[in-house]
C-alpha cells in the first residue's frame, strides 16, 4: 500500500537528510572541517559519473563507493597540498575540490546527456519526487531515497555511539587524543568516509550542493546556542528538522525549488541564532555592552561626588543637575545612572544632594586606585619611549666608530 500522503514522503526523506547531516556536520564544525564537508559534497560527482563510465550503474554499492572515495581523495589531496607547505590548507580545499567538480560537470555534458543525470539533478536534486521511486518494505511502499537516507543515519548513529568520547576529544584536543591512543586522524578519516557516503545517499534528495546547508549551517546555529557537543548536536537536529518543514511548506505556497527551500530554511535558524543566541547573540552582544557602559557611568557618577563631598563645593557638585552642567550629561542619561546607583544601594539622596554609602566609598576608592594604576602605567611608558629615543638618538650621535 501507498502511504496516506506524498507530503509524508517528502518531508520524511528531508527529515533524515537533516539528522545525518546534524550529526556529521557538528563534529566538522567542531573540528574546523566544515570545508572538508564542501570538497567531500562537490568531489562525489567526479566519483559518480566515473564509477557508471566504468560500469554503467547509476546506483547501488558501486555508485556510492566510488563517490565516497572520491570524497576522500579531494580530502586527502588537499591535505597533502597543504602539508607541502606550499599553500594554506584553505587555499588546497579552494584549488582541490573545483577541479574535480568541474571535471565530474564535463564528464556528464560530454558522457551523460541522454542519462537521468544532468546538471540540476547534481546540483539541487528533486525531493518532490522521490515518492515516484519506491520499494516495498513490511507491506509499506516507501521512497527508496527516504529508505537510503535511514540506513546511513543508522550507520551515523551507531558509528557516534561507539566513539563519542573520541571523536569529542578529537575535536578540542587532538593532541590529547593523540596521546591518550585515541588515534584522532584515523577518526577523522573515518568521519570524512561517513560525511561522503551520507553526501551520495542524499544525491536524488538534495543534490550535492544543498546537501551542504543541512551538514554546515545547522550545527553553526547549535554551536552559538549551546556550550556543549550533546547540547550543539540536538540543536542542529532540531533547526535542520524544522528546517525541512518550514522550506516544503514555502515551496508548496509560492511553488518554488523544494530543496532550495528547505535549504534557505536552515539560514532562518541561522539569523535567529545570531541575534538571539543568549551566549554570542546581536542582542545579548547589545545588552552586555551597555551593561558595561552603565557601570562605567556610574563609576564615574561616585568619582565625582567623592572628589566633592566635603568640600566648599558639594552643594553645587553633588547634585543631578551638576551631572548635566559640569559633567555634560543629558538630562536622560543622568537620571537613568543616579536611579541605577540608587538601586544598588551605593548612594543616598540627602536633600537636593547625592551622598556616598558606605559600600559607594568602598566603589570610588577602588575606581581612584584603578585610574592611578592606569596613570602610573601610561607615565611609566611615556618615560621608557622617552628614554628609548635618547638612547637612540645618543647612538647616532657618536656615529659608527663611537
Amino acid at each position: 500500500m501507498m502511504l496516506e500522503s506524498i507530503d509524508l514522503m517528502i518531508l520524511g526523506t528531508g527529515a533524515l537528510v537533516a539528522l545525518s547531516g546534524a550529526m556529521l556536520g557538528t563534529l566538522l564544525v567542531l573540528r574546523g572541517q566544515a570545508m572538508s564537508g564542501d570538497a567531500i559534497s562537490h568531489a562525489i560527482v567526479l566519483g559518480i559519473i566515473v564509477a557508471w563510465m566504468l560500469t554503467g550503474a547509476r546506483a547501488g554499492p558501486i555508485v556510492v563507493g566510488g563517490a565516497a572515495l572520491a570524497g576522500l581523495l579531494a580530502v586527502i589531496g588537499s591535505q597533502a597540498l597543504s602539508r607541502s607547505g606550499l599553500m594554506g590548507h584553505d587555499a588546497a580545499i579552494g584549488l582541490v575540490f573545483p577541479a574535480m567538480f568541474a571535471l565530474g560537470v564535463l564528464l556528464i555534458n560530454l558522457n551523460a546527456r541522454n542519462l537521468h543525470l544532468d546538471i540540476d539533478t547534481v546540483l539541487l536534486g528533486e525531493i518532490g519526487f522521490v515518492w515516484l521511486n519506491t520499494m516495498s518494505l513490511f507491506g509499506v511502499e516507501l521512497p527508496v531515497a527516504g529508505v537510503t537516507l535511514a540506513v546511513v543515519g543508522a550507520v551515523n548513529a551507531v558509528f557516534l555511539l561507539m566513539f563519542w568520547k573520541e571523536q569529542k576529544l578529537a575535536a578540542f584536543d587532538p593532541g590529547l587524543a593523540a596521546a591518550l591512543g585515541f588515534r584522532p586522524q584515523a577518526m577523522g578519516m573515518a568521519l570524512l568516509a561517513l560525511t561522503s557516503a551520507t553526501a551520495v545517499a542524499s544525491f536524488d534528495a538534495v543534490g550535492v550542493v544543498l546537501f551542504l546547508a543541512f551538514l554546515i549551517v545547522p550545527a553553526v546555529t547549535g554551536r552559538l546556542i549551546a556550550g556543549s557537543v550533546l547540547g550543539i548536536m540536538a540543536i542542529a537536529v532540531v533547526s535542520g528538522v524544522v528546517s525541512v518543514g518550514v522550506g516544503y511548506g514555502a515551496a508548496v505556497r509560492w511553488d518554488v525549488s523544494i530543496g532550495g527551500s528547505m535549504a534557505l530554511a536552515t539560514g532562518l535558524g541561522l539569523a535567529l541564532a545570531l541575534a538571539l543566541s543568549p551566549r554570542s547573540g546581536v542582542v545579548a552582544a547589545l545588552i552586555r555592552a551597555r551593561a558595561i557602559e552603565l557601570e562605567g557611568l556610574v563609576a564615574t557618577l561616585l568619582t565625582h561626588l567623592a572628589a566633592h563631598e566635603g568640600t566648599a563645593a558639594q552643594a553645587e557638585e553633588c547634585t543631578p543637575e551638576a551631572l548635566v552642567d559640569h559633567l555634560g550629561w543629558s538630562e536622560a542619561r543622568a537620571g537613568k545612572v543616579v536611579l541605577e546607583a540608587l538601586d544598588r544601594g551605593v548612594i543616598h539622596r540627602a536633600g537636593a544632594e547625592l551622598e556616598l554609602t558606605e559600600a559607594g566609598w568602598a566603589l570610588a576608592r577602588a575606581a581612584a586606585e584603578r585610574i592611578d594604576r592606569r596613570l602610573a602605567l601610561t607615565m611609566a611608558a611615556k618615560e621608557a619611549a622617552r628614554d628609548m629615543a635618547q638612547d637612540s638618538a645618543r647612538d647616532t650621535a657618536r656615529g659608527p666608530h663611537g
